[in-house]
């Protein structure tokens, strides 16, 4: 099957490489011509812009950083809404359940139809084809859709509406957000107090104080200190956000969240907005004078 591509970050390159080697016809554009040669190399072809994607395919992916990038790219000057050949949005990135439902309205005037379809599972997981896929569309739609994203990973029908994948995204990145940042400030407390980093995820992984952080994030990226884990600090704080809004809306109070929030939007303007999002034991180790590291590295 011939399908569009748009937006070739660090998820959508991998993604869109995966779709490449399952053999599917990809048409590709992303602001940086640097990614969209890396896709041509191989085998993609290159579009000169949104719309032109939407001329030449009838399915179109799109993995972009914000809200405003993917409305812009869809509904804006030379946007895909202005292909002649697409039929099927596939939008995997986060943005919210207002704007999925916003641009899901405009589409429909067009005869287009959204398919609201962010994914989890970091770089590795786009590389590998291993992510999880949360997916909001029609039964119809979905039939149609789920053979390609099938591709990236293991797929979830988690309702019809638009924008309920980007409410389950954002649960779930808000949960992987609260285990990150407390297991940062529990871990420097241990440490400070004399034990072993390693020691101590040993034993949290062995105990009821397992998360997503203790099993994966810290292993891979804090003890060693390489801070790679590939998700950026602006990204988590962006989708906390919007996890906000969203729970504002629905009159949930965020006791904890808005805390968990403070400190994300701290290793934002402290450590950068392009700093990995593991990087943010670093405030707590700043703040207490204790490191969080193998002590062999």
């Amino acid at each position: 099957m011939e399908l569009g591509f748009i937006g070739l970050g660090r998820m959508g390159a991998r993604m869109a490489g995966r779709l490449l080697a399952a053999g599917h016809d990809l048409i590709v554009h992303d602001v940086d011509p640097a990614a969209v040669r890396n896709l041509v190399d191989l085998g993609a072809t290159a579009a000169k812009s949104a719309q032109d994607v939407g001329d030449r395919a009838g399915l179109v992916l799109t993995s972009l950083p914000t809200p405003g990038i993917v409305t812009d790219v869809v509904l804006g000057e030379s946007g895909l809404v202005a292909g002649e050949r697409v039929k099927h949005l596939v939008d995997l990135s986060t943005t919210g359940a207002p704007a999925a439902r916003l641009i899901a309205d405009a589409l429909a005037e067009r005869g287009i139809t959204a398919v609201d379809a962010p994914v989890s599972g970091g770089t590795r997981g786009a590389e590998a084809g291993t992510l999880a896929v949360m997916v909001a569309c029609a039964d119809q739609d979905f039939a149609l859709v789920e053979p390609v994203v099938s591709e990236l990973g293991r797929v979830f029908h988690v309702g019809a509406e638009p924008g309920l994948g980007q409410v389950m995204k954002l649960v779930n990145n808000y949960l992987s957000a609260v285990a990150l940042a407390t297991t940062s400030e529990a871990m420097v407390v241990g440490v400070k107090a004399g034990l072993d980093p390693r020691t101590m995820i040993e034993v949290l992984n062995a105990g009821s104080g397992r998360n997503s952080a203790t099993q994966d994030k810290f292993p891979r990226a804090v003890l060693p200190g390489t801070f790679d884990f590939g998700f950026a600090s602006g990204l988590m704080e962006k989708d906390l956000g919007l996890f906000a809004e969203e729970a504002a809306g629905l009159h949930v109070p965020l006791w904890v969240g808005s805390a968990v929030h403070q400190m994300w939007r701290q290793a934002k303007d402290q450590l950068g907005p392009a700093s990995d999002f593991t990087s943010i034991v670093r405030l707590v180790e700043g703040w207490a004078g204790a490191e969080v590291r193998d002590q062999d590295r």
